[in-house]
């Protein structure tokens, strides 16, 4: 019994067929890439609006836009677990503007917020990234190799440490930070 523990722990979850699952209506694939990618999708979108209870709801519209999108999903366009983490960040962008603005509306002044840490997150969050943005981040992704790549991804969309990503990876530690810096370099050019 004790092996077949170890034998799942060690077995990667595969999120293209989860995706090809939910499309063709399998509540229980859903709850499962929930259990899998719920508290790292909760982590990305609380990270953006800084408020538990809009993180929350966003995760569960995120949930909703994955189970009646999941058939437009296409595995040569980019890797399924980043158009999962894609649909999350993109409402979560999307709560950020509509909070945007309805600041401006009851605002008499504009500037009366300058220096208030949500506003001026909301204001970076919105020069950061927007909808062209993430497509073409996802296009500069799949311009590194597979290892680096999966690096970043551990790094910014998973939370891990480098020590973390490096026993992960079975890649040692000085690598996987070498990897991480030059795989950064290559991403400012590509979006430059």
């Amino acid at each position: 019994m004790s092996d077949e523990v170890g034998s799942t722990e060690v077995t990667e979850f595969d999120h293209v067929d989860a995706l090809a699952r939910i499309a063709r209506g399998d509540q229980a694939a859903l709850h499962l890439l929930y259990q899998q990618e719920g508290a790292k999708l909760l982590g990305v979108v609380y990270r953006i609006v800084k408020d538990r209870g809009m993180a929350e709801d966003i995760v569960h519209d995120a949930c909703l836009n994955i189970w009646q999108r999941a058939a437009s999903f296409d595995p040569q366009k980019g890797a399924a677990r980043t158009w999962v983490f894609s649909i999350a960040r993109h409402l979560a962008l999307n709560a950020i503007r509509g909070r945007e603005r309805h600041v401006y509306t009851d605002l008499n002044d504009p500037h009366e917020f300058a220096d208030d840490d949500t506003f001026q997150h909301a204001f970076q969050v919105e020069e950061a990234f927007d909808w062209q943005t993430g497509e073409r981040m996802d296009e500069c992704l799949q311009q590194l190799e597979a290892e680096r790549r999966n690096c970043v991804l551990h790094a910014y969309v998973d939370g891990l440490s480098h020590a973390e990503i490096a026993a992960h990876t079975s890649t040692p530690l000085g690598t996987v930070k070498a990897w991480i810096k030059r795989s950064l370099l290559r991403l400012r050019e590509c979006m430059a």
